[in-house]
């Protein structure tokens, strides 16, 4: 592989991984399997046939998992412990092919890094928008939102095969998305989490809000809806 296509390997591999790293495993080995591509030296476990059939077996709950409200999120929250340094781990791998002409083990550290902080961005890109996600208490959402997220993987590794400028362009973009969406992501998490235990409790807590009867200056219950707004008419001279 040629320096572009190793640097799109790892970038691609690393990005993917902290979506949908089963994914990302299971197509980067059957793609090394039908001769589609070669992976450097330190990639070539993931053509095993045991560690594809484990991908695929986790690929497959998570499948599932990934389309259920707050289950996915969880299922995020565990995974921040293991996408990040498999990202990590497969950039580090894919630059193991190539000759940087910094030392061996400064290229595998910089991998490392590289690779992680890339992964983390992909990760927490997900994860958040998930959480926001999941404030809305219908299902539609997340399948729609969990198939984008496999269709957007799986196009991703094939450009990084086939296509590794179009990669880097595309790869421009989620930079640039990363760094305009995250922080409203998060700040709208906070927003929501921060009010209730529960975005269900602060929904009712809006709705109790808003539609709670008022008191008039007289003592008694309010319940036109007018509130404080509430004018008495003028007393009559007669």
């Amino acid at each position: 592989m040629g320096v572009i296509e190793t640097l799109a390997l790892g970038m691609g591999g690393a990005w993917a991984s902290g979506i949908n790293l089963y994914g990302t495993v299971v197509v980067l080995g059957m793609m090394d399997n039908f001769g589609l591509i070669t992976l450097p030296p330190d990639l070539q476990i993931l053509t095993s046939w045991w560690v594809l059939s484990f991908a695929v077996l986790f690929y497959l709950i998570e499948f599932v998992a990934d389309k259920i409200p707050f289950v996915d999120s969880l299922w995020d929250a565990i995974h921040t412990f293991i996408r990040i340094p498999a990202g990590a781990l497969l950039a580090a791998g894919a630059m193991s092919g190539l000759d940087a002409g910094m030392g061996e083990d400064v290229q595998t550290v910089i991998a490392l890094l590289i690779g992680g902080t890339v992964a983390a961005g992909s990760h927490f890109t997900k994860a958040g928008s998930r959480a926001a996600i999941n404030t809305s208490p219908e299902p539609v959402t997340n399948t729609i939102a969990s198939v984008t997220e496999d269709v957007a993987v799986f196009g991703a590794l094939y450009t990084v095969a086939f296509h590794p400028v179009v990669f880097f362009v595309l790869f421009a973009v989620f930079v640039l998305l990363l760094i305009w969406l995250v922080p409203k992501i998060w700040r709208f998490i906070g927003d929501v989490f921060g009010n209730a235990r529960h975005p269900s409790e602060a929904y009712s807590q809006a709705r109790a809000h808003q539609s709670a009867p008022t008191m008039n200056q007289t003592g008694q219950i309010d319940l036109s809806g007018a509130g404080h707004n509430a004018q008495l008419p003028p007393n009559d001279p007669k």
